[in-house]
């Protein structure tokens, strides 16, 4: 994965940068903490080409009215078996976003910081909405290529 050394300095190199996202469920229930967790890995993963295989690690957090299920729950669904993932609470501060779940990224890639994108979706545009300029997102098209995605790695374990 790393380049040598000896590679000239117009080469990019391989480095470990982060992604971020979020996103927000109307209830602590287990199917909406689930549902939203994979459709913001599935936009997170298409707006950067990202690939499993380069994840060194990802941490969920939640906010603390949320404990129905572990959003790395949804990671292991679309196939990120071999990634390190850690669940954990958001720090509660007075007034901030319920009902949201967040993800930072450790990506191994070649891109430079200012070329990767952010996901920021739901009520949790709300946290950047100088991140959350995407294009209409059609989550009925999304979740055709989730469930593509769940099949897949169903198919690649037997």
């Amino acid at each position: 994965m790393s380049e040598s050394a000896s590679d000239t300095s117009s080469e990019r190199r391989w480095m470990c940068r982060g992604v971020r996202g979020a996103t927000t469920v109307e209830a602590n229930d287990r199917d909406q903490i689930l549902t939203a967790t994979r459709q913001l890995l599935a936009l997170v993963m298409r707006r950067n080409q990202l690939v499993p295989e380069d994840i060194a690690s990802v941490t969920f957090t939640v906010t603390k009215d949320l404990d129905a299920e572990f959003p790395a729950l949804a990671a292991r669904q679309l196939g990120w078996l071999d990634v390190p993932l850690l669940c954990s609470y958001e720090v509660a501060v007075s007034g901030s976003l319920p009902l949201c779940i967040r993800v930072l990224i450790h990506w191994n890639t070649d891109r430079r910081q200012d070329e990767i994108q952010h996901v920021y979706i739901k009520g949790a545009k709300a946290l950047r909405p100088d991140l959350s300029k995407l294009p209409p997102v059609d989550f009925e098209e999304l979740e055709r290529w989730i469930q593509q995605q769940i099949s897949d790695s169903q198919h690649s374990r037997s």
